[in-house]
């Protein structure tokens, strides 16, 4: 194992904050990290109090680490890894038909290996798609379902980014901030080179109230894969919205070459915002043609904004932007 020890030193005023991070150099990933906050008078003393910590946690860590590795390895089942390949690539197509065949060939994959902690991650996040987009009538059955599915791959392994990626995104749908946050830093942690890592770190800090942060990660990403997946420009237009940055929204709205009525509808917002009241009116109507029943009191209550500001921003930009406030009679007949 290739491992090297990596940190930084900064100074604020009589105080010194001092890193270090043990990195394992051949899967590119953090296996310890320690910060220390001292008085600078102290600094010799600090500096040994480094040198011992690190002499004291490296052979330990470096076995664990090997260990995790080792834990880490997949599937030794080339036909369950090729169906979980195309399971992902399907399910990343966002079509009911897609997320059928993706669910067909995750089971095909747990089949099998039953022990292939990515592929019921990979069915939790499939189901909970089809949760999101009403793919199937049996809603709770369908949440319960993506729930057992994520126990048994966290059960399975506990040090697989993709896990915990995916258990993040799916404690942000029932709105659980908190362990969203907490699910995302240890995905991060374990595997911080990963543009869907990363451009979900942007995605949560925007919806837990940090845009700025946010934007920052998700351009991260973009840098991270040039070829980037669509759906990141998406991410991006939504972290600028929620920072109030409205013409820089909608150009990465702008960028997505088939949009929705989500996309339709930050348009509209961030024209209104900008008091370009024609073009609002114009995204709006776009909006109510591709959906009649929208409503803004419905549309804000599938959004996972922690902030209440965040929540009566957008409501007030909507409303600005001419879309109604609660499903019209003749919508709702």
């Amino acid at each position: 194992m290739s491992s090297m020890i990596e940190g930084s030193v900064r100074k604020a005023g009589n105080r010194v904050r001092v890193t270090a991070q043990l990195i394992d150099g051949q899967a590119d990933r953090h296996i310890w990290a320690e910060r220390y906050d001292r008085e600078l008078e102290d600094i010799f003393a600090l500096q040994d109090e480094v040198t011992s910590a690190i002499v004291a946690i490296l052979p330990g860590r470096v076995e664990a680490a090997t260990g995790d590795r080792a834990g880490r390895k997949p599937t030794e089942n080339m036909t369950a890894y090729e169906c979980v390949l195309a399971g992902k690539l399907l399910h990343h197509r966002s079509t009911r038909a897609d997320n059928e065949e993706a669910l067909r060939l995750l089971d095909r994959a747990i089949e099998l290996d039953r022990n292939y902690a990515q592929a019921h991650a990979w069915k939790a996040c499939t189901l909970g798609q089809a949760w999101v987009h009403g793919f199937r009538a049996d809603r709770d059955a369908l949440w319960k379902q993506s729930a057992d599915e994520l126990q048994i791959a966290l059960r399975l392994n506990d040090n697989d980014s993709d896990v915990h990626r995916i258990l993040a995104a799916m404690n942000l749908l029932r709105g659980q901030h908190e362990k969203a946050l907490y699910h995302q830093e240890r995905a991060l942690s374990l595997n911080p080179n990963d543009d869907l890592v990363v451009v979900q770190q942007g995605e949560i800090l925007t919806w837990v109230g940090q845009p700025e942060e946010g934007i920052r990660w998700i351009e991260k990403a973009m840098r991270l894969n040039p070829c980037h997946p669509e759906r990141f420009w998406n991410h991006l237009g939504r972290a600028y919205f929620v920072a109030r940055r409205y013409a820089e929204a909608i150009s990465a709205f702008g960028r997505i070459t088939a949009p929705t009525q989500v996309h339709y509808s930050f348009l509209a917002a961030s024209s209104a915002q900008l008091g370009d009241d024609s073009a609002a009116r114009q995204y709006a109507a776009e909006v109510l043609k591709r959906e009649p029943s929208f409503s803004v009191d419905a549309f804000l209550k599938t959004l996972h904004y922690k902030q209440p500001n965040d929540i009566e921003h957008h409501r007030a930009a909507l409303l600005k932007a001419g879309l109604p406030e609660f499903p019209t009679a003749a919508a709702a007949s």
